[in-house]
């Protein structure tokens, strides 16, 4: 079980990402999936914790993908370059119904929230590694600055005012923030 369990979440992110989730009830989900019901609830017991563990193994899993590419590069502004395009291009294969879902339904967007406060925990860090690089901007300001771009982005405060979707704003701030910083992306 514990393969098909890994295959079946695979399948319900990928469609969850693709149409959203709230739509779905167990018999649908059962009949896109080619599965049955009771195979979902071996998931989790409720459609409620079959939509909040798809989203967290979604959000775990883009943050592995992450990590392991902000480790290949070596350059502080790199880094941070890559970390956020890397976010922008995880959250790219989502689509605005997923993220209206995931902002409809509170324990999914928490979990994104959960996960936008550590992402920004991880920029400060990666800031603050760019210190004494030219000393034209203090990289404490510019990681609390980038929080709350992220925590706007999460909220869907950026998409309302801007158009741009979040991963289309996580690439404009990467793009502010490596060339604010004064480094050069890769």
């Amino acid at each position: 079980m514990p393969v098909r369990r890994g295959e079946l979440m695979d399948e319900l992110i990928s469609l969850y990402l693709d149409e959203g989730f709230l739509a779905f009830g167990i018999g649908d989900l059962a009949a896109r999936l080619r599965c049955s019901r009771s195979t979902l609830y071996a998931i989790a017991p409720s459609k409620e914790q079959i939509v909040t563990a798809a989203v967290r193994a979604f959000f775990r899993g883009a943050t592995e993908r992450v990590e392991a590419r902000l480790e290949r590069e070596a350059d502080p502004a790199a880094r941070l370059h890559a970390y956020l395009e890397a976010i922008s291009e995880e959250l790219a294969p989502a689509s605005p119904a997923f993220f209206a879902d995931l902002d409809a339904f509170e324990p999914a967007r928490e979990v994104y929230r959960r996960n936008t406060e550590w992402a920004a925990r991880r920029v400060r860090q990666l800031v603050t590694a760019l210190e004494g690089r030219d000393g034209s901007v203090d990289p404490g300001f510019v990681g609390v600055v980038a929080a709350q771009v992220m925590q706007a982005i999460q909220r869907g405060e950026i998409e309302a005012a801007s158009g741009l979707d979040d991963a289309a704003a996580y690439h404009q701030l990467a793009q502010l923030l490596v060339a604010g910083v004064g480094g050069r992306a890769a």
